[in-house]
C-alpha cells in the first residue's frame, strides 16, 4: 500500500509478495582491477523466477551508482516477481576506480562486461544467495538500466558504440543474446553534432549507433528531461534508441518528467530532480509490465497496462509502438 500514489493505481499489478536482498554478492572479475560487487533481491517465495540485470546510471550522488542504489525500482520489480541482480560498476563513486583510471571515466566497456560476466556466473550467484537454490529460470532475463544504465543496456541488446577519441572503439559490437528484452530509463541518444560541447569532450563515448539494437525494448523517456550539459538538443535526445533501433520498441513518454523519471533511483534523494510519487509508480508499473510480456508472450501484463494508461491517465504519459 502507498497512499502517496493516485492515478498509477489503475496500471494494473499482480499480488506483491516479501522480498529479500542479500548483499554482498562478489564474483572474481580478471583484469577488471576490482571483483564484481552485486546486490541480489528476490521474492521470498516461488519457483522458476525471471532475472533482471540493473545497471545503474552516472550520477552525482555517492551511493546510487552502485548495488545500494534504485531501491524503489529493485524493491517493486522483486516484490512482483523478479530476481534483480544489481552490479557495482567501475564508474562508481563508492566502490569504482578512480575516473582517470583505464576505462574512466564511464568505464563503458567494463560496464557491459560486467553484465555478461554476472550471465556467465549465475551458479556462483546462486551459491551466494542460498535462498535463491533451484529457483532461478536462467533462460529467462532481462535488462534494465538507468541513464548510463541504459546505454549499457542498449549494448547488450545491440547497439554499437564508437568513440571518436579511442582508436580501439570503432563500431564496437557487445550484443548479448542471452538477455531476451530491455528497457532503457532516461537513456543518452545519439552523439556527434547531438552532444553539447562539454560532453564531446570529456564523455566522448556518448556515441551509440542504434540501427542494430534488434533485442525488443521499452525505451522511457521524460518530455521536459533537458539534459543540456549532454546534449544541444531537447527531450527528444533520449528518444533515439526507440527512433533509430529496427524491430519491436515500444516508447513510453512521461509528462512532466525529468531525468529521475518521477525519482527511480532512491527515496527523498536530491538525485530525484522530479521526485513525484505517482509518476514514479507509473515508471515501476509500466516497467514492470513490459518486462512480464517481453519475456513471456503468454502474458498480457503490458497491452492491459497500455489500455489502463490510455483511459485512465492519458494527460500522463502515452505509448507508441513499432
Amino acid at each position: 500500500m502507498n497512499n502517496l500514489i493516485n492515478l498509477a493505481r489503475h496500471i494494473p499489478i499482480n499480488a506483491s509478495t516479501p522480498a529479500l536482498s542479500i548483499s554482498r554478492v562478489t564474483l572474481p572479475a580478471e583484469g577488471r582491477g576490482l571483483a564484481l560487487e552485486l546486490r541480489v533481491t528476490a521474492p521470498a517465495v516461488g519457483r522458476d523466477l525471471p532475472i533482471v540485470l540493473l545497471s545503474h546510471g552516472h550520477g552525482p550522488s555517492l551511493y546510487i551508482p552502485s548495488k545500494d542504489g534504485y531501491g524503489p525500482l529493485v524493491n517493486f520489480l522483486a516484490e512482483h516477481g523478479f530476481v534483480v541482480i544489481q552490479p557495482t560498476h567501475l564508474n562508481s563513486k563508492v566502490a569504482g576506480l578512480p575516473p582517470t583510471a583505464p576505462g574512466g571515466p564511464l568505464f563503458w566497456r567494463s560496464r557491459v562486461e560486467d553484465m555478461k560476466l554476472i550471465l556467465d556466473q549465475l551458479d556462483s550467484v546462486e551459491a551466494q544467495a542460498p535462498f535463491l537454490a533451484g529457483r532461478l529460470d536462467k533462460n529467462t532475463v532481462g535488462a534494465v538500466g538507468h541513464s548510463l544504465g541504459a546505454q549499457t543496456v542498449g549494448m547488450l541488446l545491440g547497439a554499437r558504440l564508437t568513440d571518436p577519441k579511442d582508436p580501439n572503439a570503432t563500431d564496437v559490437n557487445l550484443f548479448e543474446p542471452r538477455i531476451k528484452a530491455g528497457v532503457l530509463l532516461a537513456a543518452p541518444g545519439n552523439g556527434g553534432d547531438s552532444l553539447s560541447a562539454y560532453a564531446a569532450e570529456h564523455y566522448s563515448a556518448l556515441n551509440p549507433n542504434f540501427t542494430h539494437m534488434i533485442t525488443p525494448a521499452l525505451v522511457v523517456a521524460g518530455d521536459s528531461d533537458l539534459s543540456a550539459h549532454l546534449s544541444v538538443r531537447g527531450p527528444d535526445w533520449h528518444t533515439d534508441p526507440y527512433v533509430h533501433s529496427p524491430g519491436k520498441k515500444s516508447l513510453l513518454t512521461l509528462v512532466g518528467a525529468k531525468h529521475g523519471l518521477g525519482g527511480i533511483s532512491g527515496y527523498d534523494t536530491a538525485e530525484a530532480d522530479d521526485e513525484n510519487p505517482d509518476r514514479q509508480a507509473f515508471t515501476l508499473r509500466m516497467t514492470w509490465a513490459y518486462l512480464r510480456s517481453a519475456l513471456n508472450s503468454s502474458d498480457n501484463a503490458w497491452a492491459l497496462a497500455c489500455e489502463a494508461l490510455q483511459e485512465h491517465a492519458s494527460a500522463q504519459g502515452n505509448v507508441v509502438s513499432k
